[in-house]
């Protein structure tokens, strides 16, 4: 009979893991410090290929989504690094792969641009102010335990959402990849 903390790999061999330690104290709230304390060199070959394919993927995704925001393009590359450095340092997972997310372009771009009047210095500030303040309010729903909350809300809901801000998203961008300007001012305008 096998330990728990033993598992069979794809060759045959038997490959024993560490059980993790009960982390206490403020480790709790950081548990990337304990994956660094814990990290084993034969993972990283295949971390720092897959932090590659993730860059490849995510800097060109991060600079479109700025852009479809009215932001500067640099901005997408900021808030994609500092969120993967937080989530580094802050996220339970080691395995799971975030980044920027369609959905927020056209809210961050509806608050924004009416507020920003043209000024990109003003619309990276509101743009800042307001990822500041959605991400204290995602900590106080974590702390309170509301993420139930999400499963109250129906699969046909959630995809009606998303396929609602795509076309929203391509409706908007259709003009600046092919040329041309559109004077509307709203979604049903330009299509």
């Amino acid at each position: 009979m096998e330990s728990p903390q033993a598992k069979a790999s794809t060759t045959g061999r038997v490959v024993r893991q560490r059980p993790a330690p009960a982390a206490g104290g403020w480790v709790r709230w950081v548990p990337g410090i304990q994956t660094v304390r814990h990290y084993e060199l034969g993972w990283l070959q295949h971390d720092l290929v897959a932090g590659l394919a993730l860059t490849a993927v995510l800097v060109p995704v991060g600079i479109a989504y700025a852009v479809a925001s009215g932001l500067p393009g640099i901005c997408g590359l900021y808030a994609t690094v500092a969120g993967l450095l937080a989530y580094a340092l802050f996220g339970p997972s080691r395995i799971l792969v975030l980044g920027p997310d369609s959905s927020l372009a056209p809210l961050i771009l509806a608050v924004v641009l009416p507020l920003s009047a043209g000024h990109p210095q003003r619309a990276v500030a509101l743009a800042g102010m307001m990822a500041v303040v959605s991400g204290a309010l995602c900590v106080a729903a974590g702390a309170a335990r509301l993420g139930f909350v999400t499963e109250l809300l129906s699969k046909p809901i959630r995809y009606g959402y998303m396929n609602g801000i795509a076309l929203t998203v391509i409706a908007s961008q259709l003009p600046a990849l092919f040329g041309f300007a559109v004077d509307a001012h709203g979604l049903l305008d330009e299509s």
